[in-house]
């Protein structure tokens, strides 16, 4: 928990603001952070979380996008899987500190121009 003036946050809230992730969004990554770096299918990830499949591959291709997750191609048979994995850790935290500064500095100009 973070106590920022007459507000207090929870990590959660911040990386899903500074990210611009929705609850699923945000609990998919969680199972990525705690799986350490094995590749999780969309699949498995929605039985894990009980979350529709669309609804888990939404996520897991915001996740890619925002460069949270890897993605690795396994050749099938008959096709291909994608297995998603957490990206290192300390790149997320940097990223968000990044973010963080960015409000940080929108806020001192904005007490400034007040």
């Amino acid at each position: 928990m973070i106590d920022f003036a007459c507000k207090r946050f929870e990590i959660e809230e911040i990386v899903r603001c500074g990210f611009g992730l929705s609850k699923a969004d945000y609990n998919i990554l969680v199972i990525l952070m705690k799986n350490n770096g094995n590749g999780l299918t969309t699949r498995e990830l929605a039985q894990e979380l009980k979350l529709d499949l669309s609804t888990t591959q939404r996520s897991v291709k915001k996740l890619f996008e925002k460069d949270i997750v890897s993605r690795s191609q396994f050749n099938l048979d008959s096709g291909y899987l994608y297995k998603y994995a957490i990206r290192d850790k300390k790149l997320i935290k940097d990223k968000i500190v990044v973010i963080i500064h960015g409000w940080v500095g929108g806020v001192e100009n904005s007490i400034k121009n007040w």
